[in-house]
């Protein structure tokens, strides 16, 4: 898996953000139930996976309040 930097996903709209989401979501289960099976190839994918997750949710979390704070305005 490619390193995503957050520039990149600042890019990115909200439509394209909820797939890399999911995405990732879905990479990070078969990471871990492959540890959990057998040896992993690279564990730092956990890592990085875990990381570009908290981006993303970051990054959303970002927009929301962003968005709430030009309603109230």
């Amino acid at each position: 898996m490619k390193t995503t930097r957050i520039s990149e996903l600042r890019d990115m709209s909200s439509d394209q953000l909820e797939v890399v989401l999911k995405d990732a979501k879905e990479t990070l289960f078969r990471l871990r139930l492959q540890a959990r099976m057998e040896r992993l190839d690279s564990p730092s994918e956990l890592k990085k996976n875990k990381r570009l997750i908290a981006k993303i949710l970051t990054l959303k979390s970002l927009r929301s309040k962003t968005q709430e704070n030009k309603q109230a305005k």
